[in-house]
């Protein structure tokens, strides 16, 4: 057997999704580059890889592709190789690994990270790598999931694992499960695994590769952590994740938490009578006008909250407009829409893009 390879690990970012729960908000960009405690999601996984010594990742893009090389780059802000690969058709997430196997090198024993492109998490990811290469009564490790603990499993499929960590099922949603960990969306692979993927078919890894594998006797393993992880799918859990960034509730290398309890970024105009706090977010261009209250919301770039409006746990997109005096909790304004002066919205409600 060849014994496991020491070299710097790789990592590919599944990126392909529609975003459909954060409509309207992705209505024309995709939701990894929305901004989470000031800047694009994504911006979040990558620090976290390259401080975590891995030097060459790779993005699996799909819907709106072209957007994603302006705002990261090459990768050499972060001191790594990003390259970007074309999903042209949904493949499934075991098709999108298998998609990128050609942009990655070749060493069957090395270890390649697998970050779900929505997941922001805390977890000790150099830990994980490290018992990766820990082999079991002289097995190496073939994949590793990354599980988290969570008070009632019974809405999420559970992985149950034995005392030394080997992963014994996946299991559906049960009423009464065996196991409270759940699968967090961080995956260390072998190399040499992610070419056992069928090419160019809709594969899924939780509901085929991963039980195809432990099926067949490969060593699949779990790491529990219970740091600090989260699904950043819906508006309310993109504006719950963007203000445990800015409070330093959600640990982050991307950008540090902010010591007033709030984050506007230098181009913005802010009234000094009004009050932006509890970890909101102003991005670019933003004008916030005398007497509004923005509050752990996120107001992104070009949009304005006019005089006396209050915007609670809300997300105003590019370019969109609340007008004076309106109040808006739990809601979500796609860009350039407007708010009408007084207007008193009812929480959960979403406004489409303006056309």
């Amino acid at each position: 057997m060849t014994s496991p390879s020491a070299a710097a690990p790789e990592a590919v970012i599944v990126a392909g999704g529609f975003g459909t729960r954060l409509l309207p908000l992705t209505k024309h960009r995709p939701k990894h580059l929305l901004d989470v405690g000031g800047v694009p999601f994504l911006e979040h996984q990558i620090s976290r890889l390259a401080e975590a010594g891995v030097g060459h990742v790779v993005l699996a893009t799909s819907y709106h592709a072209e957007l994603f090389a302006p705002v990261l780059g090459d990768g050499s802000r972060w001191g790594i190789r990003l390259d970007y690969v074309l999903e042209e058709v949904p493949l499934g997430t075991g098709g999108a690994i298998r998609n990128v196997a050609g942009a990655l090198t070749d060493d069957p024993d090395g270890a390649v990270i697998i970050l779900n492109g929505d997941v922001l998490s805390g977890h000790d990811l150099a830990g994980q790598l490290k018992d990766f290469e820990t082999p079991r009564d002289g097995q190496r490790v073939d994949v590793s999931l990354h599980l988290v603990p969570v008070a009632d499993p019974r809405a999420f499929g559970c992985v149950p694992t034995d005392e030394t960590g080997r992963v014994t099922a996946f299991l559906e949603k049960l009423d009464d499960p065996p196991s409270n960990q759940i699968n967090a969306g961080c995956y260390v692979f072998r190399r040499d695994v992610i070419d056992t993927i069928p090419a160019e078919q809709v594969v899924s890894v939780e509901r085929e590769t991963f039980p195809g594998l432990v099926a067949d006797g490969r060593l699949v393993v779990g790491f529990v952590d219970d740091a600090y992880w989260r699904d950043v799918g819906t508006p309310q859990a993109l504006v719950a994740a963007s203000r445990d960034v800015v409070l330093g509730v959600a640990p982050t290398p991307a950008i540090s938490a902010s010591s007033s309890g709030a984050r506007v970024h230098p181009t913005a105009t802010v009234d000094p009578a009004a009050r932006v706090a509890d970890g909101a977010v102003v991005m670019a261009e933003v004008l916030v006008g005398a007497g509004a209250v923005v509050s752990g919301s996120v107001v992104m770039t070009g949009a304005e909250i006019a005089a006396d409006a209050t915007v609670t746990d809300s997300v105003v997109g590019p370019g969109a407009r609340v007008g004076t005096g309106a109040t808006l909790t739990d809601t979500t304004v796609g860009d350039r829409a407007e708010i009408a002066p007084g207007a008193d919205l009812e929480p959960g409600t979403r406004i489409d893009c303006a056309e």
